[in-house]
């Protein structure tokens, strides 16, 4: 199985004064099913531009959870390492694939304005891919409603709101529904997965 570097939340436990690492188990098995090992990344920025330097890291998947900084987010070193795992895969030629927050992390990085939206918390809503018609989830409550180069959309909400983007030349890609959340998991989710980090 190939080895992909995995983002987590930064959740704060005031009570025990403590910043801790979160991440979903359900990502775990749903990256299991794709031919995936996920490897967890720490929010502590030399530890995880160490750990992705010396272990076989073939891809990177950026995941959901914290608002970025720049929207008032509060987990700054979570955006902090994202950003530089984004350098290092870009400067390894690694594919990337960005969900929900780390959708908001690509379009960022490329100077894509987001702002605030309503009516995107959802367990179903109904959006078009690539020209057909497919249901998703949605838990976000900020987007964009642009997408200029070198990002280009594949997919978009009835109002506007841009869900999915890919680079135009190199392999990051971004979808801001949650295929960990679906169940059982959609077979398009596995193969979009599967054909980014190239699981043969």
């Amino acid at each position: 199985m190939k080895t992909v570097a995995v983002t987590q939340r930064v959740s704060i436990a005031p009570d025990r004064a403590e910043r801790r690492d979160a991440l979903d188990q359900a990502w775990a098995r749903f990256l299991c099913a794709c031919g995936l090992l996920p490897l967890a990344v720490p929010n502590v920025l030399e530890v995880a531009l160490a750990l992705c330097g010396q272990a076989p890291v073939t891809g990177l998947v950026l995941t959901g959870g914290n608002d970025l900084a720049a929207l008032g987010g509060d987990a700054p070193e979570r955006d902090a390492v994202e950003h530089a795992l984004l350098d290092l895969a870009e400067h390894r030629g690694l594919p990337v694939l960005g969900v929900c927050r780390g959708m908001q992390v690509i379009q960022e990085r490329f100077d894509v304005p987001l702002r605030r939206i309503e009516g995107h918390v959802a367990a179903q809503q109904a959006i078009s891919i690539e020209g057909r018609r497919e249901m998703v989830n949605s838990y976000h409550c900020y987007g964009a409603l642009e997408t200029h180069g070198p990002l280009e959309t594949w997919a978009q909400a009835d109002d506007g709101v841009i869900k999915a983007v890919r680079h135009r030349s190199l392999p990051i890609t971004g979808i801001m529904w949650h295929p960990e959340r679906r169940s059982p998991f959609a077979a398009t989710d596995v193969a979009l997965f599967r054909r980014v980090f190239e699981v043969g």
